[in-house]
């Protein structure tokens, strides 16, 4: 008889890649890099284990998003005092504020548990084209489609 292989954490093998945010669609780079982030993209998939790649995102400013999502979009805080609700357009978003855009579409698309927060750990985005994980010698991930 077979039995299912499940990773542990002993047994993960952790990659870094680099993903060019320039001219991708937020929805569809955020998916793509929640599957990896997730592991989802290995054989050795286990629900319950993380076993996902570390993720660099650059050019996190050049994201594009499609139809009139750029105006209609809107990113909404609450400070938790009465009347405290704020709102941001998505062109506001991508010009001040870019990392936590793509972060927040990105976290949403993760399980919302202790898990969930391990593997929005590994997770790195930054505005400009460089980054400060060379070390690491992260590889060139080109997405599907």
């Amino acid at each position: 008889m077979r039995t299912t292989y499940m990773a542990n954490a002993a047994s993960v093998d952790r990659k870094w890649l680099v993903i060019d945010a320039d001219g991708q669609i937020l929805g569809r780079l955020a998916s793509e890099v929640a599957s990896i982030l997730r592991g989802k993209n290995k054989p050795t998939f286990t629900p319950h284990v993380d076993v996902g790649d570390n993720v660099i995102i650059i050019n996190a400013n050049k994201i594009q998003l499609t139809g009139r999502k750029l105006l209609q979009k809107q990113y909404i805080h609450h400070s938790g005092f009465p009347g405290g609700i704020k709102a941001r357009s998505a062109l506001e978003m991508r010009q001040t504020r870019s990392r936590e855009m793509l972060e927040r579409t990105i976290k949403g698309m993760l399980p919302h548990n202790s898990l969930g927060a391990q593997m929005f750990r590994k997770l790195h985005v930054y505005e400009g084209a460089e980054h400060p994980h060379i070390a690491q010698k992260p590889e060139a991930y080109t997405l599907r489609g």
